[in-house]
């Protein structure tokens, strides 16, 4: 019997990355098969209920039956996808066939990011599934640094000798080598460039019974220092991977007892591998039962849906997505040019406690040509409805920087869309979409945008047709 190949993320999935994970399972497994246009499509059963599963159309192959994806939630410090080949559903006791971890993150927007930051999630998804062959899958919006930086070399290598594998970065063999020893690792790290004076450079020392590792971990009166906990975290588990049995302790870390928390992602690293804050003691904590469950409750349902729908069933073009729990992504431009969105107006004068000055961000905004409009769109829980007519009043400063700037003369129309409950909410003239939680599709025939019908419409037509 062939197996369906399964994916389940946290994030809206989009067609060149689930095409790229799609090769990977192909070349681990010589599997044959061809590739069309890759189209994500949400799945209707025979009420035009969403089924809460979208298929992916465009493959060709007689190895697997079909490609589906799901969303779901985490529990902490998960990954960015899961992948899966067996004909049922996948389940949390399911064994995936891999772990990916995407970013596009190169050396000209970080140091860091790419290669450090993300690195927490590879020992932590291990506890769970040991067996499972970890990525990271780099997909590029600038072009790369011809000569990485010594912090790329530095934490890439140390994913590789971990044991995960690198796909969409081109790694020069005589760069990116395996550590070998536990000294080599210690003697790179100390002899790279350190960072501007002020800040706590990350240095090892080996000891007769004892590694010391600094580096801060506190941020904004907690511990949140991402960038940090995901580099100590990395150099902690390959340090235990290369042998390394007595205690690994952080210093110059700059928290206090009162900043440990029980649930915090690196509090359940540093049980996991035995590591040590300098002065402190590290509270001891119970991982979660489950690693991940499918996603039934949060606004980006609703948000996720209408994104996929109106990309691959109408003529629209998403231009800017945020998500909640998921990726921020970059703003669209008409020449497709990608911008950062930014947080503040001015942050400076924010900082000194001006909070006007915050972007207040939509979840999902599209551009439809047809119909010369933009629509700002927010998700919100059907229970949480009035929260979102709220937000949607507080969208001019981003349609004022970054819609009028870059969309002049087209029309700007906001509107709420919803989770869970039913059509009442439609009572409300800012709802324009509501879907349920048994996967009604309710829209508002008055002040929905044209382009929600049509595509709805599509869809529905498309299964008619189409039976699955």
């Amino acid at each position: 019997m062939l197996p369906n190949l399964w994916i389940i993320t946290e994030e809206r999935p989009k067609s060149f990355v689930i095409e790229n994970i799609i090769e990977i399972v192909f070349c681990k497994k010589s599997f044959l098969g061809f590739f069309n246009q890759i189209r994500i499509i949400p799945i209707l059963d025979e009420n035009n209920h969403f089924t809460f599963t979208y298929k992916v159309i465009g493959i060709d192959s007689n190895q697997i039956k079909n490609t589906f994806i799901k969303v779901v939630k985490g529990s902490s410090s998960f990954v960015d996808f899961m992948v899966f080949l067996q004909d049922e559903e996948p389940m949390q006791k399911d064994q995936p066939f891999l772990i990916i971890e995407e970013t596009k993150t190169t050396d000209k927007e970080s140091r860091n990011t790419g290669a450090g930051q993300r690195a927490t999630k590879f020992p932590y998804s291990k506890i769970f599934y040991p067996n499972s062959d970890q990525i990271m899958l780099y997909s590029y919006t600038e072009e790369e640094n011809k000569n990485p930086t010594e912090s790329n070399q530095f934490f890439t290598r140390l994913l590789i000798t971990y044991g995960v594998e690198i796909h969409g970065k081109n790694l020069k063999q005589d760069i990116f080598q395996p550590f070998k020893t536990i000294d080599e690792i210690i003697n790179f790290k100390n002899n790279m460039k350190k960072p501007p004076k002020g800040n706590v450079p990350i240095l090892i020392e080996k000891k007769s019974k004892k590694i010391q590792i600094s580096g801060r971990l506190w941020k904004s009166g907690s511990l949140s220092h991402d960038p940090n906990i995901g580099q100590l975290s990395i150099i902690a588990a390959v340090l235990r991977k290369l042998g390394w049995k007595d205690k690994i302790e952080i210093t110059q870390h700059g928290l206090e007892q009162k900043n440990l928390t029980a649930k915090n992602k690196f509090i359940h690293l540093a049980n996991l591998l035995y590591i040590d804050l300098e002065g402190l003691t590290l509270p001891k904590n119970n991982l979660p039962n489950k690693y991940w469950e499918y996603e039934m409750t949060g606004e980006k349902m609703v948000t996720i849906f209408l994104d996929l729908l109106l990309e691959y069933l109408s003529s629209g073009l998403s231009i800017y997505s945020n998500h909640a729990g998921a990726e921020r992504g970059y703003f669209l431009t008409k020449d497709r040019k990608k911008i950062t969105v930014e947080k503040y107006q001015d942050r400076d004068a924010y900082k000194k406690g001006d909070k006007s000055q915050i972007i207040n961000l939509p979840d999902l905004v599209i551009r439809d040509d047809e119909n010369n409009q933009i629509i700002n769109i927010e998700g919100e829980q059907f229970k949480n409805a009035n929260t979102g007519i709220r937000q949607i009043k507080l969208f001019d400063a981003f349609e004022k920087f970054y819609i009028q700037k870059f969309y002049p003369g087209m029309n700007i129309f906001r509107t709420v869309v919803l989770f869970g409950g039913d059509s009442s909410g439609l009572n409300n003239i800012e709802v324009s979409f509501i879907l349920s939680r048994e996967g009604e599709l309710l829209i508002s025939m008055e002040n929905s945008p044209k382009i929600f019908k049509n595509a709805t419409k599509n869809l529905i037509d498309f299964y008619a047709v189409n039976k699955y």
